[in-house]
């Protein structure tokens, strides 16, 4: 309670525009309905949490099934990260990212994510604003990722498991 008053709602209306807010239950059943994880590369997946199109942002699951190089990427906005499962790390930074542990990757930042091996799966939670431009190592861009191209391609998976395309629009913000 606050100050010793009684639970009491708010009664008023609330600011104009604001969007409504998303529950997810079940979010971290990270062995729950496989129809819900999208296919991003061989042995790599990501689950939506949301897809915020109206501030160029997306938080998602990401799990990885195999060792080895997973990309190599630049930052447009920065990454909040807690890892759930397994561990990685960046081949340009000593640190690791370790199951139960947090880490902030700022705008900018180049790095080259490996899962090593002997890691059989890795899930991670990302919060990313703005996009991962994937770089070869001399810093070339090859493509691009973001709330947009994700959107996308958890419509098509969701349509072609049978919920419908319709299915990702639960996510959008």
């Amino acid at each position: 309670m606050q100050d010793g008053k009684a639970a009491i709602a708010y009664s008023g209306d609330q600011p104009y525009g604001v969007a409504d807010d998303l529950v997810i239950l079940g979010a971290l059943d990270l062995d729950g309905d496989e129809s819900l994880w999208v296919p991003q590369a061989p042995d790599v997946w990501f689950r939506p949490l949301l897809l915020s199109v109206s501030n160029g942002y997306f938080v998602n699951l990401l799990r990885v099934r195999r060792s080895g190089v997973l990309s190599r990427h630049r930052h447009a906005g920065p990454v909040h990260a807690l890892t759930l499962r397994g561990r990685w790390h960046y081949l340009e930074h000593d640190w690791w990212a370790e199951a139960g542990g947090y880490s902030y990757e700022p705008p900018g930042d180049i790095h080259t994510l490996v899962v090593p091996d002997g890691v059989t799966e890795m899930v991670t939670l990302f919060h990313v604003t703005g996009a991962y431009i994937y770089v070869e190592p001399d810093g070339t861009a090859t493509g691009v990722e973001d709330v947009f191209t994700k959107l996308d391609a958890a419509r098509r998976h969701y349509e072609a498991a049978g919920l419908g395309a319709g299915f990702a629009d639960q996510f959008i913000r």
